[in-house]
């Protein structure tokens, strides 16, 4: 202690100590802290917004015709149509109609492949040419049709598949099946 310093008495002790002790804040005075609760309720209803309009902004859409079972559109007639499958398989190609199945040498009613593959798995795509313009020609209420339905066995090459749909587009400078449609094996 210096000379100059003259004791605190107990009074004055303990003021300082009731002074320099942390207040509490009466519940009803705002104690200086930001209440961020409705802040945060705001943010969530703008985040649930975007989330759901995401996918309405992001979604394309592609027009297409759903497939038809003869000719080309417009008022439809009772005609007779012909509904033409192929069936690519590792054996062969299947042909079938609406009506009854292809046989070999594209006999109609017939069982097994219309045209069976070559020893080394190969297709002879001019025969299936050949047997898809017979069945076009086979009635001339099959003159408009264009549809035909390809449906190929898991694991088929693409490269298959795209040969089978060059075969039966054109036949020389007649078309047979351009607008080709694809089905799912059952």
């Amino acid at each position: 202690m210096e000379e100059n310093d003259v004791p605190l008495s107990a009074s004055q002790r303990s003021k300082i100590r009731r002074l320099s002790q942390p207040q509490e804040h009466d519940p009803s005075e705002a104690g200086g802290e930001l209440n961020i609760v409705p802040f945060l309720d705001i943010i969530m209803n703008v985040l649930m917004f975007v989330l759901a309009t995401i996918p309405a902004v992001f979604t394309s859409t592609i027009d297409v015709e759903p497939p038809s079972t003869g000719g080309r559109g417009g008022i439809r007639k009772e005609v007779p149509t012909l509904n033409l499958t192929m069936i690519i398989a590792s054996g062969g190609v299947s042909l079938k109609t609406g009506a009854f199945s292809i046989g070999p040498g594209c006999e109609a009613g017939g069982a097994g492949y219309t045209v069976a593959a070559a020893s080394d798995g190969s297709v002879p795509w001019d025969e299936v040419k050949a047997c898809a313009a017979k069945l076009k020609n086979a009635s001339p209420d099959y003159k408009d049709e264009n549809n035909i339905t390809i449906i190929a066995e898991p694991g088929t090459p693409y490269a298959v598949i795209i040969k089978a749909m060059d075969a039966v587009r054109y036949n020389g400078d007649d078309v047979l099946f351009d607008n080709v449609n694809f089905g799912v094996p059952r």
